[in-house]
């Protein structure tokens, strides 16, 4: 299962998009360091279950739609100089080796400043802060390689030695691989057996983009100015509003309100059983949605999968006329799978047995085999053949 993180500085509204993706207790106040150590739960990203269109009986959507778990880390907030040490840094950077990809939730109203301290709202330029993270993090992997690339230097003078191979090793935590570093070498226009300092750092820009790549959350967008939220969607920021898609799915829990996580909007089911504080509540969440197409926490999630890492949902069945496993479930397993995947990369997936023992594939919908070359779709559904043991 693929792995996000919520980074960004104290106070931005981390720990309330956690909440509201996963449905999981997080602390939340309004002062720096609210999170200390990581929050761990589980997200979903939202597709279409092919169900309705083979009109079969699915159990595992609502309604059609299908949600897909990922993994979610709310991490530790990021201050300036964090790549040093200061404020929670090592700790916050740690703990996104494991994430495929960064949802940086920015402060979009600008009330809070660099440090993550209360300020009026508008007084804080939240532009800044989605330069500031991708900084700290380019210095936080240019700390580690320079820390050992005078030994990779003196290394690289044996011939048999790969200066690729020996960065590599370096960032093993990063999961780089040695053709990954000879296409950030390339990117930042240098070359790694001559660089200096300002070239290695510039080589690391590169790297963070390849082995984290961040797609910048312009949270609590319901309190910023429209101007505001332009010039952040301008640089590929996603308008959300958390607080908003918490108080939704609380409510829908509550069945106040029919709302399914993604949805443009919503509909109150009992509003006699609502306060007048309430009503006024969901009345400044439709209008939000109005304006933007939903509160943008579930969009922002999916479009990190889909987009950034540029993944599709796959549907591994045992039984292609029933589209069924053994037990009769309909569509019971959806794998995310990255795009140009084949079978027998969705094989591995389903189990490493049945990957090293894969003969072919078959298309559940057209009952036909499947070449080995072929390239997997959003919404196939796929039996795998494998040898028996």
């Amino acid at each position: 299962m693929i792995t996000l993180a919520l980074a960004g500085k104290p106070n931005c509204g981390k720990s309330t998009f956690f909440r509201a993706a996963t449905l999981a207790h997080a602390e939340i106040a309004n002062y720096p360091f609210t999170t200390i150590d990581a929050n761990f739960g589980v997200a979903y990203m939202r597709t279409a279950c092919p169900c309705r269109g083979l009109d079969l009986h699915c159990d595992n959507c609502l309604d059609g739609v299908r949600f897909v778990p990922v993994n979610l880390i709310d991490v530790a907030g990021l201050v300036p100089e964090a790549h040093k040490g200061k404020g929670l840094g090592n700790q916050f950077l740690d703990n996104l080796r494991q994430a495929d990809a960064i949802l940086h939730i920015v402060d979009a109203s600008g009330a809070t400043d660099s440090e993550g301290n209360p300020v009026d709202i508008g007084s804080h330029n939240p532009l800044e802060d989605i330069e500031f993270l991708g900084f700290e993090m380019t210095m936080w992997i240019y700390g580690i390689l320079d820390k050992h690339w005078a030994k990779v230097q003196r290394q690289a003078q044996s011939k048999t030695y790969s200066l690729y191979h020996g960065v590599s090793d370096v960032l093993t935590g990063l999961g780089i691989s040695p053709e990954e570093v000879r296409d950030a070498e390339l990117s930042a226009g240098i070359e790694l057996s001559h660089a200096g300092e300002q070239e290695l750092i510039r080589f690391c820009k590169e790297i963070l983009k390849i082995s984290k790549p961040m797609v910048p959350v312009a949270n609590k967008a319901d309190q910023a100015s429209r101007q505001l939220v332009d010039r952040l969607v301008a640089v590929g920021a996603i308008p959300a509003s958390a607080a908003g898609e918490l108080a939704l799915r609380n409510a829908a829990a509550a069945n106040l309100v029919r709302y399914v996580p993604g949805d443009p909007a919503f509909s109150v089911v009992n509003e006699a059983a609502l306060s007048s504080p309430q009503k006024a509540g969901l009345a400044k969440i439709s209008e939000y949605m109005d304006k933007f197409k939903g509160t943008g926490v579930q969009q922002a999630i999916n479009h990190t999968v889909q987009h950034l890492l540029d993944m599709i949902v796959v549907y591994p069945v045992e039984d292609e006329h029933k589209f069924s496993d053994s037990k009769g479930r309909v569509l019971p397993d959806a794998f995310l799978m990255k795009r140009g995947s084949t079978p027998r990369d969705l094989a591995y997936q389903v189990h490493t047995d049945i990957g090293e023992r894969f003969l072919y594939a078959v298309d559940a919908r057209t009952k036909m085999r499947i070449k080995d070359t072929y390239e997997l779709r959003e919404g196939d559904i796929v039996r795998i053949v494998s040898a028996a043991k």
